[in-house]
């Protein structure tokens, strides 16, 4: 048995716990704000929040991985960036949020899990209001965890496209977790009329950004290239990037010109919804020899390996 095959059927077994569990919670847990829990698909949020309607907020998704959170404080911290680059608050405070999240997740009772924070302005638009007269409101979510590559796909590798150019930097701050995502949503579907499974952005003068939801990782002669412009601090990238470090693998964070990843000898996507995912197809030829290369399996494990190391996780007090 391999090292993914034993990763996959762990997730998989621990999944099937969830089936008749009688906790109400198994499946997704939201806190609104409201004393109360409840279940994900009862939660509530007014129609006039500012969230739907103008996108007026900031999110971001730690995990949890067989019952330990993995870089809480990392995630944490890049929160707490966006939220003052928004001129958002955050109304529990840091401690206060770490409390909260590890607590909703022991409620749940889920090992492995997508654990979303969102902070909006509320019914207030700036227009009318200024950012300090608004109070801002609390959006908190559990469910089992999300996978942006399937178990099947990751084995062989996945099939990716070069898009046109992401949102500039000028016009929103990439660095800002956020969710208006309307060129990513533009890349998907076009990935999917060419054929493939994802699309990864450019900046229109040249150079590469990050995926619908994801930061790349260029493998050429066994350095890691890693896009700096136009894209997310991604916190599994930081993860994978120290991975590199513990196996001697030099990396470099710059702009990566787009004619450099039709030369690469491995190309791989990292999230948070997925970890280290292989990309072996791009524009409809193959990535190296078409297979998945030995540095990304090294990184694949070293990845999910840490999320064990008590430096970077510690484990839940479910109830």
């Amino acid at each position: 048995m391999s090292w993914t095959d034993t990763l996959y059927q762990g997730y998989t077994r621990r999944l099937a716990d969830l089936e008749g569990n009688p906790n109400p919670f198994a499946h997704g847990i939201a806190w609104t704000g409201r004393p109360d829990f409840v279940p994900i698909d009862e939660a509530k949020v007014p129609l006039l929040d500012q969230r739907f309607l103008k996108s007026d907020l900031t999110y971001d998704v730690p995990t949890v991985w067989n019952g330990r959170f993995f870089r809480l404080d990392d995630y944490l911290d890049r929160f707490e960036k966006s939220l003052a680059k928004l001129r958002l608050t955050n109304p529990l405070g840091t401690p206060g949020l770490r409390d909260k999240l590890v607590d909703t997740v022991a409620t749940s009772g889920i090992r492995d899990a997508s654990v979303m924070m969102i902070v909006t302005r509320v019914l207030r638009y700036i227009r009318q209001t200024p950012p300090v007269d608004c109070v801002n409101n609390w959006h908190l979510m559990v469910t089992p965890y999300f996978w942006i590559m399937e178990e099947a796909v990751q084995q062989n590798g996945g099939s990716a496209v070069i898009e046109r150019r992401r949102i500039p930097t000028g016009a929103i701050d990439a660095t800002i977790k956020k969710l208006q995502g309307g060129d990513f949503t533009r890349g998907i579907m076009e990935a999917r009329d060419r054929g493939a499974q994802y699309p990864i952005l450019t900046d229109g003068d040249g150079n590469l950004t990050e995926g619908s939801g994801f930061n790349i990782l260029l493998v050429k002669d066994g350095k890691l290239y890693t896009p700096k412009p136009g894209a997310l601090v991604g916190v599994t990238r930081k993860s994978v990037l120290a991975v590199a470090d513990r196996l001697g693998i030099p990396w470099v964070t710059e702009d990566v010109a787009v004619s450099l990843i039709y030369e690469v000898d491995e190309l791989m996507m990292v999230a948070t919804a997925g970890g280290v995912m292989p990309v072996t197809q791009l524009d409809g030829k193959p990535v190296g020899d078409g297979s998945v290369g030995p540095l990304t399996r090294a990184l694949l494990k070293g990845y999910w390996d840490a999320h064990y190391d008590p430096e970077v996780s510690f484990p839940i007090n479910y109830h």
